[in-house]
């Protein structure tokens, strides 16, 4: 495996001790040596969770800031194609898959690109299981 796509989910584990486990941990070792490709919504998606964290009071302003800091010196790759395919195959793939059409925009780069889908959302991962991606963690 050289890369995979990285659902916001699993950056989520790396934010928060309590979501932390083993294999996200070795997901993270994973990605620190190989790279990740995400959709672009991916840094929205993970700034508005830990900015909704933060409001809560489960994680303090100064933290976000560097958490993204150090997620953002990660080998993580922006796969733009994925935006023009936002109107055509993603929409069909969260069609077919009852999925949002956030959560497949994740799908459809794993398959049009053939790799592993980094994912703690089981919707998206079973979505993933059926186009025959390897998904992680198992």
């Amino acid at each position: 495996m050289t890369r995979a796509v990285l659902d916001a989910s699993i950056a989520l584990s790396w934010c928060f001790d309590d979501e932390a486990t083993p294999e996200t941990d070795a997901l993270l070792d994973f990605v620190r040596y190989n790279g990740a490709v995400v959709p672009a919504l991916w840094f929205l998606e993970l700034s508005n969770i830990l900015l909704q964290a933060e409001r809560r009071q489960r994680i303090a302003a100064a933290d976000v800031a560097v958490r993204l800091e150090w997620i953002s010196a990660l080998p993580i790759l922006v796969d733009l194609e994925s935006i023009a395919r936002a109107w055509t195959s993603v929409l069909e793939l969260a069609r077919a898959e009852k999925l949002p059409s956030y959560d497949a925009a994740y799908l459809e780069i794993a398959v049009r690109r053939g790799i592993a889908l980094f994912t703690k959302d089981r919707a998206l991962a079973s979505a993933g299981r059926r186009a025959g991606l390897e998904i992680l963690p198992t």
